[in-house]
C-alpha cells in the first residue's frame, strides 16, 4: 500500500509541476507562449489532468480557468495522499517509510 501512495504522490507532484511550470511561462513568454515548445511540453504532461477537471467542471466554467481549478484540485488530492500515507506509517510503527 505504502508503495502504492508513494506512486500515486509522485504523478501528482510531476502533474503539479508541469502546471505549476505553465503558470511560470504564461507570465514570462506572454502572448507568444503557444509557440514556446516548453509550454507546449508542460502542455502535454498536464493535458490527462485538465482533461479530467475539464469533464467534471460545469459548462459556467471557462476553459482559461480550468488549469487553475486542476492545480488546486491536485494540490488538494495530494494533500490527502500525504496524509494517508503518513497515518499508514504511523500506524505500522514506520516499518519501511524510512
Amino acid at each position: 500500500m505504502l508503495n502504492f501512495l508513494n506512486l500515486v504522490q509522485l504523478v501528482l507532484y510531476i502533474a503539479l509541476l508541469a502546471l505549476a511550470g505553465q503558470a511560470v511561462l504564461f507570465v514570462l513568454a506572454g502572448p507568444k507562449r503557444e509557440q514556446n515548445i516548453f509550454y507546449q511540453l508542460l502542455q502535454i504532461v498536464s493535458k490527462p489532468f485538465t482533461l479530467l477537471v475539464r469533464k467534471i467542471t460545469p459548462r459556467q466554467v471557462a476553459d482559461r480557468h480550468v488549469p487553475v481549478a486542476t492545480f488546486f484540485l491536485l494540490l488538494i488530492v495530494y494533500a490527502v495522499v500525504t496524509f494517508e500515507k503518513i497515518a499508514l506509517c504511523v500506524e505500522s510503527g514506520m516499518e519501511g517509510c524510512k
